[in-house]
């Protein structure tokens, strides 16, 4: 049977994480490639007690419909760490709930893109973006990075070239590279957009994991009327709760609250009643610290097997996050290294779906946040097996 589907699924990109899924299947390979936070620190009891007060006090209302923008103590939380954090003045009004900020991605380009609008991206850039834009048919302009964010003289060529919907980016901790922008360049990016009609999309999934604790001012702080935020507590909570949140002007999410609603009326009520209890009762900044102390320890160990182990590579320093990519030598492709790693029993991302204009095929990406450090240092040995055995 021959089955005709909408040409948004036609001209998807074919995305790489199912075969991720499957070679990350196997226990014995040390997997880089996926985008896990560490299982080992997730507070599996804190959140069981706040589960049984909820189920104690009235599990009826936790367990029946609710609104569409979300549990309003939960969106009056995020936006006081908002003020408390960065400054910035969030009322729980310009909060809305999703399901995990990947649907924010969905919803955003579902109000705003017709077929064939530009949409700016890094280059390269997050691979579930690309693929969650992709679907509504845009455009793609895409501006490299370097070690202080998107390319100022590449942004201005990207603006004056044709209208910009939005551009996307991920200032703290960018995935894949898991660089950050510095302030000045978040300064000048906004200032570049500063009277258009394009919008920031400032995808702050990683902003809590900086390793040295100290927060990063927004792009939002040097552009509030033509920028939006979407944040997470799958980093520094638990990702099975699926809660993220959007952080935009009232006239965006009236219209954003109208598709989510018909996509799927309201986000996991339960886990918004039980995550709102554990953030009343437990202490996040403490448990956000545990995370990147450990984290910046895995992270810096890799980084120094990398130096160690295999030298003729070059790498990102990320100050955060989960990520780093790093730079193969010439001749040697990254679908080489993902398939002979995985014969070696370590997988890593190849780095081609992160780029929407070709490119890629001798970067690879790495995770550092779900392996341990006897993981990570069995696993880099292994990589560095496979680089050696380049032909």
């Amino acid at each position: 049977m021959t089955f005709t589907f909408a040409r948004r699924i036609e001209h998807a990109p074919a995305s790489f994480l199912g075969e991720l899924f499957r070679v990350s299947a196997d226990p014995s390979i040390i997997s880089f490639a996926g985008g896990l936070p560490s299982s080992a620190l997730i507070d599996t009891e804190g959140i069981a007690a706040a589960a049984r007060d909820v189920f104690t006090t009235d599990p009826w209302t936790a367990l029946q419909y609710s609104t569409t923008d979300g549990y309003r103590p939960l969106r009056e939380y995020i936006a006081a760490r908002y003020r408390r954090r960065l400054g910035i003045p969030a009322t729980a009004d310009e909060i809305q709930i999703v399901n995990g900020s990947q649907q924010c991605l969905d919803l955003f380009a579902k109000i705003l893109l017709n077929p064939g609008d530009r949409v700016g991206m890094e280059r390269p850039g997050y691979l579930g973006a690309i693929e969650a834009f992709s679907l509504y048919e845009p455009t793609f302009a895409a501006v490299p990075l370097d070690r202080e964010g998107p390319d100022p003289a590449a942004f201005k060529k990207m603006m004056k070239e044709a209208p910009v919907k939005f551009f996307y980016g991920i200032p703290n901790s960018q995935n894949p590279s898991g660089c950050t922008y510095s302030q000045d360049r978040r300064r000048e990016i906004a200032e570049c957009l500063d009277g258009t009609d394009t919008i920031f999309y400032e995808d702050d999934a990683f902003g809590e994991l900086f390793f040295d604790g100290k927060p990063r001012l927004p792009v939002k702080h040097y552009l509030p009327d033509r920028s939006v935020i979407s944040g997470s507590f799958s980093k520094i909570t638990a990702p099975g709760m699926r809660i993220g949140w959007m952080y935009a002007q009232k006239e965006i999410l009236s219209a954003f609250n109208t598709a989510k609603q018909a996509a799927d009326l309201h986000s996991n009520f339960l886990c918004q009643q039980i995550l709102a209890r554990y953030l009343a009762t437990h202490d996040l900044d403490s448990h956000i610290r545990k995370i990147v102390a450990v984290y910046g320890r895995q992270c810096r160990l890799m980084c120094d097997l990398f130096d160690d182990l295999m030298p003729a590579l070059s790498h990102t320093t990320p100050e955060g996050g989960m990520f780093l990519t790093a730079t193969l030598p010439a001749g040697l492709h990254a679908m080489n290294v993902f398939e002979e790693g995985i014969r070696q029993k370590v997988a890593v991302l190849p780095g081609m779906p992160f780029f929407v204009d070709g490119g890629g095929t001798d970067t690879i990406r790495l995770n550092f946040s779900n392996a341990d450090e006897e993981k990570i240092k069995e696993g880099m040995h292994r990589l560095a097996g496979v680089v050696g055995r380049r032909p």
